[in-house]
C-alpha cells in the first residue's frame, strides 16, 4: 500500500511536469491520509484550479492561508488569499472576492514594508478601480506602481499583471497605439513561458477579450491560436480550455464555419460550472448562432440563459425580434441598452432597427455616432460596421448613389477579413441602392449573390428575405412604418388620421409620406394609392 509520502511525491512530481490531473489525484490522495502542510496545499490549490475545481482550489487556498499565517509566513498567506480573492472578482462573485482581497490587506499588514505582496494586492484593487469603477487613469498608476514592484523584486507574475493593466486603462483612455504596444509586450513574456500556468491564463483571456472589444480582429485571432495551443501543451488543463473554445467559435462564426462553431461552444457550455461571466458568453454565442440559422426557439433559450448569467441578450435579442416581425418589441428592446451602453454592435443593431421603424432622424444620429468611434479605433472592423450602417440610412434618405459608394468600401473589408455572412448583408443593401437607381438588373445579381452566399451557410431568415426582395421589387425599399402609412394613405385616411392611428405626430406622417414618394418615384397620394392596390399591399375583404 502506498504511503503518504509515495502520494506526496508523486503529487509534486506530476505538478513539476504540468500534469494537472495527476498532481491533483495523488496530492488528494495524500491529503485524505494525513493534512497536507501549507506547501503542499498550495500545490494542491493551484492543480485544482488548473483542472476546473474552482469549489475545491477555494478551500485549499483557504486552508494553506490559515496555515501560513500559523507558521508565521505572512507573505505568503497574502499570495493564497490573493490568489483566490483574484480568482471569485474574475468569476463575478465580488462580495465574496473582495472578502478575501481584504483578508490580504489584513495579512500585509504583517509583512515587512518592501515585500513584493503590496504589489500584488494593488492590482485586483486597480482592476475594479479600471472596470467598475469607472476610474482607469486613476487605475494606470496603481497598475505601474505594481509593475515596478514586481520588476523590483523579479516578480514575473506582477510584473505581467501591472504591464497588462496598464495597457488595457490605456485603451480604455483611447491611446489605442500605446495600450496595444503593451499588451503585444505582455503577450510576449506569456508565450515564452516566463510566468506561471495561472497568470498566462488570465492574461491570455484578458488581452483577447480587450481585443475583441476594440475589434482588432488579426490580434484576437492570433492569440487565440496561441491560447489554443497553449492549452493542448497541456492536455489535463481545464480551466482556460473553455474561453479558448468560446473565443474560436466566435472567429469561426465571422468566417461562416457555423456548424463546426456550434460544436466549439457547446463543448465550451460544458467545461464552465460556476465562471458566471464565462457561461453567459457562452449561452450568448450559442444564441446568436441558433438565430442566424433560424432556429428561433433555441436562440430565445439560450438568450434567457445568457441573461441569467450577467450577459446581455442584445443586440442579438433585439435583431431576433425583427426577423420574427416584432418590430416594437426590438425598438424598445435595444433602445433600453442603449440607454445604458453605446457599444458599437449595439449601435450598428439599432441604426437598422431605427430605420426599418422609419426613424431615419435617429438613425443618422446613432450610424454618425459609430462613424466616430470606428474613425477613434481605426479598426477595419468596425469601419465596416459603421459603412454598413451609413449606407443603411442613406437609402432611406432617398441618397442611393452615395449609399453605394460607402456599402462597396464596407463589403470590401467584409471580404478582406473572410466574413461572408455579412458581406452577404452588404450586398443586399447594394442590390436596395441598384433598385433605387432604377438598374434593377443590377439589383436582382446583387440579390442573387446574396441569396446564394446565406443558402450556402444555412442562413434560413436572409435566405427568405432576399427571396422576398427579389420577388416584390421596389415596395421592399420601404420600412415596415411607411408600408403602414402607404397602406392608410391608400385606405383614403388623411394625415391627421393616419397620425391619430399610429400614435405620431402629423409632421412624422408627412415625413414618412415624403420618403414614401422619394423611394417609389411616385408624384401624388393618388400615384401611391394606385400603387399600394397594384403590389397587393392593401388589406382586402
Amino acid at each position: 500500500m502506498k504511503s503518504v509520502a509515495g502520494y506526496t511525491d508523486q503529487g509534486r512530481e506530476a505538478f513539476a511536469e504540468q500534469a494537472w490531473e495527476a498532481a491533483f489525484v495523488q496530492l488528494s490522495a495524500a491529503d485524505a491520509r494525513s493534512k497536507l502542510d501549507a506547501d503542499d496545499l498550495e500545490l494542491l490549490a493551484t492543480a485544482a484550479y488548473l483542472t476546473g475545481r474552482e469549489q475545491d482550489s477555494g478551500e485549499l487556498w483557504s486552508r494553506a492561508h490559515t496555515a501560513l499565517l500559523a507558521r508565521g509566513e505572512p507573505e505568503r498567506a497574502v499570495r493564497c488569499a490573493f490568489w483566490l480573492g483574484l480568482d471569485l472578482l474574475l468569476r463575478g462573485q465580488l462580495a465574496v472576492g473582495g472578502g478575501w482581497l481584504a483578508k490580504a490587506e489584513r495579512a500585509l499588514e504583517q509583512c515587512r514594508d518592501d515585500c513584493a505582496e503590496r504589489g500584488y494586492v494593488l492590482v485586483p484593487a486597480a482592476l475594479v478601480r479600471a472596470t467598475t469603477g469607472g476610474d482607469p487613469a486613476g487605475a494606470y498608476a496603481s497598475f505601474e506602481q505594481a509593475m515596478k514592484i514586481g520588476e523590483r523584486h523579479a516578480e514575473p507574475d506582477l510584473t505581467c499583471f501591472g504591464r497588462l493593466g496598464r495597457g488595457q486603462c490605456l485603451i480604455r483612455l483611447g491611446e489605442i497605439v500605446e495600450g496595444l504596444a503593451l499588451l503585444d509586450e505582455v503577450m510576449a513574456d506569456v508565450t515564452a513561458g516566463g510566468v506561471s500556468p495561472m497568470a498566462a491564463g488570465i492574461v491570455y483571456c484578458a488581452v483577447i477579450s480587450t481585443c475583441r472589444e476594440i475589434y482588432d480582429l488579426r490580434r484576437a485571432q492570433e492569440w487565440t491560436t496561441a491560447l489554443s495551443a497553449w492549452c493542448e501543451g497541456q492536455p489535463e488543463l481545464v480551466t482556460y480550455r473553455g474561453h479558448c473554445l468560446v473565443y474560436r467559435a466566435e472567429i469561426m462564426a465571422l468566417h461562416g464555419d457555423w456548424s463546426d462553431a456550434l460544436d466549439e461552444v457547446r463543448r465550451a457550455r460544458e467545461r464552465f460550472v460556476s465562471d458566471q461571466p464565462a457561461v453567459g458568453a457562452v449561452y450568448y454565442q450559442l444564441a446568436e448562432l441558433h438565430r442566424l440559422r433560424g432556429d428561433f426557439a433555441a436562440a430565445e433559450d439560450a438568450y434567457r440563459h445568457a441573461s441569467r448569467y450577467g450577459h446581455p441578450a442584445q443586440p442579438g435579442l433585439a435583431l431576433q425580434r425583427v426577423a420574427e416581425g416584432r418590430l416594437d418589441a426590438a425598438e424598445a428592446g435595444i433602445r433600453r441598452v442603449l440607454d445604458e451602453m453605446r457599444a458599437p454592435a449595439l449601435l450598428a443593431a439599432y441604426v437598422e432597427i431605427a430605420v426599418m421603424a422609419g426613424d431615419v432622424t435617429a438613425a443618422r444620429s446613432v450610424a454618425d455616432e459609430l462613424a466616430g468611434a470606428a474613425a477613434e479605433l481605426d479598426a477595419p472592423l468596425l469601419h465596416a460596421m459603421a459603412g454598413r450602417a451609413e449606407g443603411t440610412v442613406r437609402l432611406a434618405e432617398g441618397d442611393a448613389r452615395g449609399a453605394l459608394t460607402v456599402l462597396r468600401r464596407a463589403w470590401t473589408i467584409w471580404q478582406e477579413v473572410d466574413a461572408p455572412y455579412e458581406a452577404g448583408r452588404v450586398r443586399v443593401l447594394i442590390g436596395q441602392a441598384c433598385r433605387q437607381l432604377g438598374d434593377e438588373d443590377g439589383a436582382q445579381m446583387e440579390l442573387d449573390a446574396a441569396r446564394w452566399i446565406f443558402d450556402q451557410l444555412g442562413a434560413t431568415p436572409d435566405v427568405a428575405r432576399v427571396e422576398s426582395l427579389a420577388r416584390k421589387g421596389k415596395a421592399q425599399l420601404l420600412t415596415a412604418r411607411e408600408v403602414q402609412v402607404l397602406r392608410l394613405v391608400a385606405g383614403g385616411l388623411t394625415n391627421r388620421a393616419i397620425a391619430t392611428q399610429l400614435y405620431l405626430s402629423e409632421k412624422t406622417v408627412a415625413r414618412h409620406l415624403s420618403n414614401i414618394f422619394t423611394k417609389l418615384a411616385l408624384p401624388s397620394r393618388s400615384a401611391a394609392t394606385a400603387y399600394a392596390y397594384e403590389h397587393g399591399l392593401v388589406y382586402t375583404e
